[in-house]
């Protein structure tokens, strides 16, 4: 028994030993799984195409009624942040109506809130099951059908810090402003750290 017992321990701290020591707190640890989706330029976007830069995702879709808007008015808000500040950070809204929110679409939203494409990309070019399974696998974030006669898509409202080997980080919510220039805190401390 006492033999398992530091078995146990010397995996536990082996496995402590080889996690990612970041100089923010932390409360995620997941590997986005691998994806090649379509950008509002109608241009290619790959997982593979994001590694070796930090990125913060959310989950949107241009005829939401609700979450959507506060979300996006502070994603644009935080791009505008991390501008100013002349920080190397991607942003990535993933649409969970990919059926509607087509390229075009999505380029007409992203201008309504002075999204900056060279840095912000819309994806689609998916199927709902896709968006879902990816939402929930990689980003622990639940995504559910509109009920009948609705359109609107229930999803997660958080924005999620995505390191550059793919792996989502920390999460926050992405209805409080506030909570912008907590991402900007914590995204200037890894650049001062070295790690962007």
């Amino acid at each position: 028994m006492k033999r398992l017992f530091i078995l146990f321990l010397s995996i536990a701290l082996l496995l402590i030993g080889c996690s990612e020591k970041l100089p923010i707190e932390t409360d995620m640890s997941k590997n986005v799984q691998d994806f090649t989706f379509t950008t509002q330029d109608n241009k290619d976007l790959s997982l593979e195409d994001l590694k070796g830069n930090w990125w913060i995702a959310n989950f949107i879709f241009t005829n939401c009624e609700t979450v959507c808007l506060p979300m996006t008015s502070n994603m644009s808000y935080l791009q505008d942040l991390i501008l100013e500040n002349d920080l190397n950070i991607h942003f990535v809204s993933f649409s969970v109506d990919p059926e509607y929110d087509s390229p075009e679409v999505l380029t007409e939203y992203g201008k309504e809130y002075d999204a900056d494409f060279t840095n912000w990309s819309f994806l689609t070019g998916y199927d709902f099951d896709t968006i879902k399974e990816i939402s929930v696998k990689s980003f622990q974030a639940p995504v559910l059908e509109p009920e009948g006669g609705s359109d609107q898509v229930t999803h997660d409202v958080r924005f999620f810090l995505v390191n550059a080997e793919g792996k989502v980080v920390k999460s926050y919510d992405g209805l409080q402003q506030d909570n912008m220039e907590n991402i900007l805190e914590d995204i200037q401390t890894l650049e001062d750290e070295g790690l962007l």
